[in-house]
């Protein structure tokens, strides 16, 4: 079972993956370190706008943000993405254990089925 203590963490990962920006943000993020201006150009978006979507991925954990001189880099983080991969591992075995049963019983149900037929042709 998933622990409970890791549920704040895996809420603010989910809520910093729920928005497409987020996500292409991180996608800019995972080839380079970028400050606020270069993840700015990647976009059609005002700079206020992507700063807010920065601000929810560090909340999330996704990305760290450095000061270096006055720029803040943005760095991905790809370790906090444990936490919500951990959770839907989880759910993903859940549903792999109960799609195998039922494969099972379909299987059972067909095997019962040819063999009452055959009794019916004899």
């Amino acid at each position: 079972m998933i622990g409970l203590s890791d549920t704040a963490d895996v809420q603010n990962a989910f809520r910093a993956l729920a928005d497409p920006t987020r996500r292409k943000i991180l996608l800019c993020l995972s080839e380079n370190d970028m400050t606020i201006r270069e993840v700015c150009g990647h976009f059609d978006i005002t700079r206020a706008a992507i700063k807010k979507h920065l601000n929810i991925l560090e909340e999330g954990a996704l990305i760290s943000v450095h000061v270096n001189g006055r720029e803040r880099v943005n760095r991905l983080e790809p370790q906090s993405f444990k936490s919500a991969t951990e959770w839907l591992n989880y759910f993903s075995q859940f549903w792999n254990e109960r799609l195998n049963k039922l494969e099972e019983v379909l299987e059972r149900e067909e095997t019962n089925k040819k063999s009452n037929n055959r009794r019916k042709d004899k």
